[in-house]
Order: structure tokens, then C-alpha cells, then sequence
């Protein structure tokens, strides 16, 4: 498919082209920032890929793949146009043959396939976690299970080794499948600030009998993320949650940790909407929080979408809290609500001035109860090589 193919999408255009001394500036002003020896980078910091695992047939998708094909597509355009992308698949030879009618050639010649099988598309939350060390990246493999065992992730489980076994990821390898941990549930600052959920890492359905934290304990819950990512603090959330949310408030549907102090987060106004009072409750925890040097944050909403359905008349967790950050774009996903998403867009350039905000139609995804973060997963700068 020729470049002209895949325009910007209507009410959501491209900002000036940045200048390298714009992106060098902001990330120089991140490395200001004190340390530690051991950490989970910021999803701002500089990446080397971007991971989509690819829907197929035999996923939740099978009733409407070709719609939701289209938004992979336009995603793996998206990803692929900026920097490298990882796919993994079932079907390396077909997505390949599609990709190769779809997007140009150019810009093909970046994404590059993994073979293996899988459940579902939400590499988020079954790929790898990595932190940076004196000893360099260690790709830790946490445990996914389904949501607390809401859906079926044994394929989704084996991803990580098969990626890892490649050769293309440069790092150690970690197990770390004795504990329950998804991307989706937490935030780095890559300064040692994690934020998270109390409703989804203390969740009973994350832990087991024969896990390291074998109970849903606050202190050893935070002992193991000091342990495993580094982190010398972490932010709880009590309140904040989605209708239609299958992860038990993951926060990256709720509030996102952006660079400068700042957090992202959704706002309701609308007194009469389900979502108001809890959502009202984690803007005044938000707003209590302080920076690791006793500040409060900057905080810059989001407003909640016009509710979404299903064809059951269930409610969607739409939000636009669910973008992804690469190294000189945001990927904001939208849902046909011209006023919302360029409200959503203005806020997030607000937070990424140097970055250029991309809408993506988002619609199909969130029938699956899932946005565009969801089925993201990036790789800090130096741990994927595919030469």
C-alpha cells in the first residue's frame, strides 16, 4: 500500500516537524534527574523496539478479525514508520504478506516477525518487564495469568522464552514466573517512583499458594518492586477504576507517570456518570501525592469518552489514559468523538511538548476491553538488535 494509504486520521493532525535539538533538550532535562543503580526505566526513556503480538483466528478476535486487523495495521504503520517493531505471531508468513500490501516498503523493512503461539494480543501484560543494572538489562519474565484467571494465557506465558531464544534481545534472561505482575498495572518514572493499583496488585486473583508473596501483604507486595524493579518508592491508588475493566484498574487506563513530574490522568465531570465519585476520589489521592523531593506533581487531565458499548450494551473502559510514549511520538487512541480526542490530544502535547501526538481509532480494540497501551510493549534503547 502506497504511504498515502494511511493519512492522519481527521481532527487529530500532525504538529510541526520536530527539530533534534528539541529531543535532545527534553532528554537531557530527564537525565538531570539523581538515579539509582538499578531500575525500570521510564517508558519515555530512549527505546530500541516496540513489541504488537498479532490477532489471529484462533484468539477472542475470530468474530470481528478483519476490523481489528485494520487497527494493527494502522498501528504497526504507526510504530513501524518511527522505529523498530517487533511482531509476534502464529503466522509470520500470512501478517508478512498482508504487511507487505499494506504499508510501504520502507517502512516494512523495520518490522520484523517472531514465530509463536499465543492466546491473545495484550503484550503489555504477558511481555517482558526490563530493568537496567550496573550488570545491564535483565529481562525479567513475570507470571501472567489471564486477569487473576479470567482467560486462558498458557501460550501467552511461553512468548517471552521464545523471544528471548531469537537471539535478537541483548540482556539476562530472568524468571521471575513465582510472581504475578503485568506491564498494564504499574508506572515508572525510570527514577525509582513506581505508581500502581492497590485493586489489581493486591487483587487475591494475582496470588497463589507457591508465589514469592503468596498473599496480597501491601508490604511485601512493595518489598518485591523494590527487589525486582528497582523501585525506592511506590505510589498506591485506592480509588479509580473502569466499567468494563477485565484487569481489576490496571493504571495504565487510569493515570500515567509523563516526564517532569507530571501524571496524566482521566477526569470525570459529569455527576450523573457511574465513574464520578471514584474517579473524583483518585484525583484528590493524586493530588496529595508528592515527588521524591516532597513537590506535588503536575497534574494534567484527561476527560472520560462519551460512554462506549457493546453490542450486549455493556459499557467499555474507553479512556485515553491508555496511550503509548515512543521516542519522538505518542500514539493516542481514540474513539470517534471528534471534541474528546482533540481535547484528549491538546492535554497530552501539553505533557510531551518535543513529541508529536498521533490519534489512532481505537474502537476495535476496546471490544475486547483493551486500548492501543494494552497491546504495546516497548524496549528501552539497546536491548533488541536485530542485525
Amino acid at each position: 500500500m502506497a504511504l498515502e494509504a494511511l493519512p492522519p486520521q481527521p481532527g487529530l493532525g500532525r504538529t510541526a516537524e520536530l527539530h533534534l535539538e528539541d529531543v535532545q533538550r527534553a532528554a537531557d532535562v530527564e537525565r538531570q534527574e539523581p538515579r539509582p543503580q538499578r531500575v525500570l526505566p521510564a517508558e519515555w526513556a530512549p527505546q530500541s523496539a516496540v513489541q504488537l503480538t498479532w490477532p489471529h483466528a484462533d484468539t477472542d478476535w475470530h468474530y470481528m478479525l478483519a476490523e481489528v486487523t485494520d487497527t494493527f495495521v494502522r498501528l504497526a504503520y504507526e510504530i513501524a514508520v518511527r522505529q523498530p517493531l517487533l511482531i509476534v505471531t502464529p503466522e509470520p508468513d500470512e501478517v508478512q504478506t498482508l504487511l507487505s500490501r499494506r504499508l510501504p516498503s520502507a517502512v516494512l523493512q523495520n518490522v520484523h516477525f517472531v514465530s509463536a503461539p499465543t492466546n491473545d494480543t495484550w503484550a503489555r501484560d504477558h511481555g517482558f518487564l526490563t530493568v537496567l543494572s550496573d550488570n545491564g538489562a535483565e529481562l525479567l519474565d513475570f507470571r501472567f495469568n489471564g486477569w487473576g484467571g479470567k482467560f486462558a494465557a498458557d501460550r501467552d506465558n511461553a512468548i517471552n522464552r521464545r523471544l528471548f531464544d531469537t537471539g535478537w534481545l541483548r540482556g539476562h534472561y530472568v524468571s521471575a514466573l513465582d510472581f504475578e505482575l503485568e506491564g498494564g498495572a504499574i508506572e515508572s518514572d525510570g527514577a525509582g517512583t513506581l505508581l500502581t493499583t492497590a485493586a489489581c496488585l493486591l487483587n487475591a486473583n494475582r496470588r497463589n499458594a507457591d508465589d514469592m508473596v503468596p498473599t496480597p501483604d501491601r508490604e511485601q507486595v512493595e518489598m518485591l518492586l523494590r527487589e525486582r524493579l528497582g523501585a525506592e518508592r511506590v505510589l498506591w491508588l485506592n480509588h479509580g477504576y473502569l466499567a468494563g475493566d477485565d484487569t481489576d484498574s490496571h493504571i495504565d487506563t487510569l493515570a500515567r507517570l509523563c516526564p517532569n513530574q507530571t501524571i496524566v490522568y482521566v477526569k470525570c465531570d459529569d455527576p450523573a456518570d457511574e465513574h464520578y465519585a471514584e474517579l473524583q476520589a483518585m484525583e484528590t489521592e493524586l493530588q496529595a501525592f508528592r515527588t521524591a523531593d516532597d513537590r506535588p506533581y503536575r497534574l494534567i487531565p484527561v476527560p472520560m469518552p462519551d460512554a462506549v458499548h457493546d453490542e450486549d450494551s455493556e459499557r467499555l473502559p474507553a479512556t485515553y489514559a491508555n496511550f503509548l510514549i515512543m521516542d519522538r511520538a505518542v500514539l493516542l487512541p481514540t474513539y470517534a468523538q471528534p471534541d474528546h480526542d482533540e481535547t484528549a490530544r491538546l492535554a497530552l502535547q501539553k505533557a510531551f511538548p518535543h513529541h508529536e501526538i498521533v490519534g489512532v481509532d481505537c474502537r476495535s480494540l476496546i471490544r475486547q476491553h483493551g486500548s492501543l497501551h494494552c497491546v504495546t510493549m516497548q524496549y528501552p534503547r539497546g536491548v533488541v538488535c536485530f542485525d
